[in-house]
Formats: structure tokens, sequence, C-alpha cells
């Protein structure tokens, strides 16, 4: 078994188990070597005890990695340790697709199409190659949050076989993804990928999987004799081209598939085009009926056989009880009476002997070791040779003095007396995720204010007042001042203020007699305003004089508002003349 701390192969130092699967084990390691996390597959105990199996798993799984490709996770290491036989893998922080599928139900038709874009692409590289995976279905592929897709699992895939068909714990969930050649036991080819490709494709748009049954051999037989379910009768507004392209994935007989992944990539690469939406349905070249299912047959026949002896078995065995059972009573008695004692003895020295070590560390008290600015698997490693626990689980912390992923310290904190056993959690350092201020000043405050924002900052916005006369040195809306200067640094979730001018601009007495029409267009230019000028015959002023405007003094500008002024002209008589020259 492996445990957090220890050392495979005296390089790959276990920090946490991250996951438990039917073939193996999977847990987050450190690279002492390349200085990196990784994943360590590490290959279930029955599977390592199988010669043939642990050959070709060596052989399959440095086979794929040789394959370099952004939806592919990387494979670093194959090797063996004290018989534990493991995969040293790139780390991926994402989930499967199928906690996707369990999540979300169903996805739309422009994120399947995107989804298996990338796992084709993925595949195109491996076919290319000529590496079959054998074992395509969500939970062996990752999504990141970015929504990149990984391909993972090429090494213990590629090593399975058919002859596992019945292994329900293994392949249970691989046999609804089974292309029916390989079920039938006549081997894979890479139109296999294809056929698992286009049942993932069927579920990631349904949320459905085509075939379900009781156990394994009842699901392999469907994918061998049963069509699939037309996805437009699950959803008829699924276009016609995405219904040929798991139409032909899925077919029965190989020779209706795509030749390989990447004719299938180049196909779903158009298949949301409006000019491919309504195309005509596609019938297969070959017949369908072409797979031989008598090694299923066999197996049924098997599986049925094995129920029979069970229940022979039983049979026989009550009935033997029968016959024997009064003869033994009396000595059963006897018995019973004596293995009571004989238990009392035992659980009482058991007692001494196990318990009471227990009792004395748990009592005895120790100081946390002061385990800061070590890596994690040296921390792990310092608490536990100090005799306590280490939580699977990390408080996570940004630090202006810790690099990323050092140990700042530890709950309960360093230093600080508990019972050897006791659980300890160490917090890691996100290293300095502090955001630097720059000098935002004659900048537009929305602009920064949405810049800021995206960052994590919590952003104020205050008019501030202008000293009276200045006020054209200023632009509404520019900051004018900050609260935190440039070069400080601040975290998320801190705040910062940024200020604007509240210019406080009041229109003045044009009526005064001091301004000239010049002068009132100038100012519209300047506050930009909506300057509509009037002129109007009147008697009582004289001409050019502005008597009125629609704006009062004092009242506050703002830019765009209209602004209305009138102005005295010329009284002229009914031929067009001033009055009295004509």
């Amino acid at each position: 078994m492996i445990m957090k701390g220890q050392k495979i192969s005296d390089r790959y130092q276990i920090i946490k188990s991250i996951g438990e699967g039917g073939m193996a084990n999977v847990y987050l390691a450190y690279d002492t070597i390349l200085d990196r996390n990784v994943a360590v597959k590490v290959l279930r105990g029955d599977l390592s005890n199988d010669e043939k199996f642990v050959r070709r798993f060596q052989r399959e799984a440095l086979a794929a990695s040789s394959l370099t490709h952004p939806n592919i996770v990387e494979v670093y290491d194959v090797g063996e340790d004290n018989g534990e036989y493991y995969i040293v893998m790139e780390y991926i922080e994402g989930k499967h697709l199928k906690d996707l599928l369990k999540k979300r139900g169903k996805l739309t038709l422009s994120e399947a199409v995107d989804i298996m874009l990338q796992i084709t692409d993925g595949m195109s590289v491996a076919h290319d190659s000529y590496i079959i995976h054998r074992d395509i279905k969500p939970q062996n592929i990752m999504i990141l949050e970015n929504g990149l897709v990984k391909i993972t699992d090429f090494g213990i895939a590629m090593a399975m076989n058919a002859t596992q068909l019945t292994q329900t714990n293994s392949v249970m969930g691989s046999v609804h993804y089974l292309p029916p050649e390989q079920a039938s036991g006549q081997g894979s080819t890479l139109q296999s990928d294809i056929y698992s490709m286009g049942i993932v494709m069927y579920e990631l748009i349904t949320g459905e999987l085509p075939f379900k049954g009781d156990n394994a051999v009842e699901i392999a037989l469907k994918h061998l004799k049963e069509p699939i379910t037309d996805i437009r009768d699950k959803i008829p507004s699924v276009p016609n081209s995405i219904a040929n392209i798991i139409k032909k994935a899925t077919a029965k007989n190989p020779k209706n598939r795509y030749s390989d992944a990447r004719v299938m990539h180049e196909d779903l690469k158009t298949c949301l085009d409006s000019s491919r939406i309504n195309e005509p349905i596609i019938t297969f070249k070959y017949p369908e009926n072409e797979t031989d299912d008598t090694k299923i047959m066999k197996m049924v026949k098997k599986e049925k056989t094995k129920e029979l002896n069970e229940i022979k078995t039983k049979k026989e065995e009550v009935i033997a009880k029968k016959i024997t059972g009064d003869d033994l009573k009396k000595q059963n008695r006897l018995l019973i009476f004596l293995a009571f004692i004989f238990t009392g003895l035992v659980v009482c020295m058991t007692s001494v002997v196990v318990l009471m070590p227990i009792i004395n560390k748990t009592g005895k008290q120790a100081s946390i070791p002061n385990v800061a600015n070590m890596s994690i698997s040296e921390a792990i490693k310092e608490l536990q040779d100090a005799g306590f626990d280490v939580s699977d689980s990390q408080i996570e912390e940004s630090s202006t003095e810790i690099e990323k992923d050092k140990v700042i310290g530890t709950k309960p904190e360093i230093g600080s007396k508990r019972k050897k056993g006791t659980e300890v959690t160490l917090k890691v350092s996100l290293g300095d995720t502090q955001i630097t201020i720059e000098d935002y000043t004659s900048e537009s405050y929305l602009e920064i204010k949405g810049k800021l924002e995206a960052l994590g900052l919590v952003v104020v916005v205050e008019r501030r007042a202008v000293e009276e006369g200045t006020e054209t040195e200023y632009e509404d809306g520019k900051i004018i001042d900050q609260s935190a200067k440039e070069g400080e640094k601040l975290s998320k979730g801190d705040t910062i203020t940024l200020f604007i001018p509240d210019i406080i601009s009041t229109y003045p007495d044009f009526t005064s007699g001091d301004y000239t029409i010049e002068d009132v267009e100038d100012f519209a230019d300047m506050y930009e305003l909506d300057l509509n000028i009037e002129y109007v015959p009147n008697d009582d002023y004289n001409p050019g004089t502005i008597y009125y405007q629609s704006r009062p003094e004092g009242y506050r500008i703002v830019a765009g508002q209209s602004f209305r002024i009138r102005v005295a002209e010329e009284l002229l008589d009914d031929d067009g003349c001033e009055e009295g020259l004509c």
C-alpha cells in the first residue's frame, strides 16, 4: 500500500491520494529531480501479479510516452519499485468528463462538438502512429476549467483486452463504450476507437447511454446486435449532419466507420455549417450484421453454468448440515463454552499488547515542528516523523515572503503542543498574488475600474471638488487621484478609491451686457452644449444685445444640455427697411 510521504524509486514522493479506480490508484507526487508535481498511477495489486499483463502494460505505456499533443496527457516515466508497477504522468487539475455529465446532464451541441473536435484531434496523433487507445470513455477524458480536453490512460487501456469482459469491477464502466468486434474477441483496430468516440458523442448530446443492462455481458450483446437509437428520436432538433457522424462512428461493421480519428475530425469541423444541417442521412455500403457473437454466447453459457454449480453446491451443503446437525448439537455446546473462555483470554491479552502503545502514543504530547519554507513533501515527512498525521486537504494562502508551493505554516500552529496522532493541516503558499498598483491619473475611470475589478479588487469611485477657476483643466470622468499610489501592492478583496473631478460649473448671466454672441458660442463649445441662437426683432434693446437665456445664472452645466439665447434684432417696417429710413 502506498503511503503519504513514501518515495517511489527514490524520486517520486507521494503527497496525497487523488483517485482510485478498477485498474490503478492515482497519487499526487513530487518529482524530486525535476522539481515538479506529477501524477503517479500505480497498478492495482491483482493486475501487478499478472506477468503477461505487466509486460504488455510496460510495452504499451512506453509507446504512449512517445505521444505529444495538447489533448493527450503526457506520460513521463514507466517503472517498477518493490513490486509496484507505475506510470508517471503530467499532473492535470481538472475533472473527468463523466463528472461534468453528472453535473450538467447533457451538453449543448456546440459544447459537444468542441469537445469531440479536441478528442479526435488528440486521437489523430495516436492513430497516425497506429496506437489504439481501446478504452475511450468519459472517465478517461479530463476537462480543464478553460475547456481544454486531455485524453488519459493510454498505457493501462492498451494493455487491457476483451478477455476481461466479465471482470465487472474493472470493465463495467468500459463495456458501455465497447466496440462490437472487441466484445466478440476479434481484436481492436483504429475503427474500434472510432466506435467508442461515437458513443461518447451520443452521451454528451443526449445525457444518456445508448445501451443499458444488468451486467457486462448483456450490454456487450446489445452492442453486437441492437442498432443504436437514432439521436433525432431523443432530440429532434439535432441536425442531420450530427446524426450522420454518430451513425457512421457507431456502425456495427468497422468497414462502415471512419477509417481513423483524423477523418472523423475533418467531418466534425463543418458539421454545424448551415449548408450541412439538412444533408441526406447516410446509408451503409457494407452489411451491419457481420460480427461474430460466438465468444459472447460461450461466456453467457459459462456464467450460467457457474451460477447453477454454485446453487447445487449450496443445496448439498444445506443437506449435509441437516443430517449431521443433531449429532453435533451436544458437542457444539461444549465447544461454544470453551470458545467463550478462550476468546475472553485472547481479547484481554490483545488489549494489553495493542491498546497500550496507542494509549501511550496519543497521550504523549509533542511540539509541531517548524516546517515553514519547506516543500510539501518535506513538510509531510517532518510531521510524520514527529508522530503527527497530515490532512489530505491544504489551506492555500498568498505570501510575499514564501515562494509558491512551499509551506507557510500549519494548523494547529507551528510550535504548539499537541498529542501525537493529531491531524495537522498544511498552509501552502500561492506565491505573491498581490496586484501592483500603477498611476491611473488622466485615464478613464470606467476602463480602470473594470480592469481592477477583474483582478479581484473592490473599486470605489468618488467625485472630488476642484478649485474654482480651474475647472477647464480637468476632464469629466478622468481620474485625478487614487487612494493607493503607484507601486503599492494590494491583495484580492482590498479596496481602492478612484477620484474624478466634481466640476461644479454654472451658467453666467449672459444678459448682463458683458458677453458677446462669440463668447456664448465659445462657452457652448467648451462645455459641449447644444446651442440654439434666436434672433428676434425687439425695439427695447440695442441690436445684438443678448436679452434672454433658457438656463438662468447659477444653473449647473451638464455636457449635452440644450441651451438657448435670444438676441435683439433691428425692427423692420413693412417694406423691409429699417424703421424711418425708407
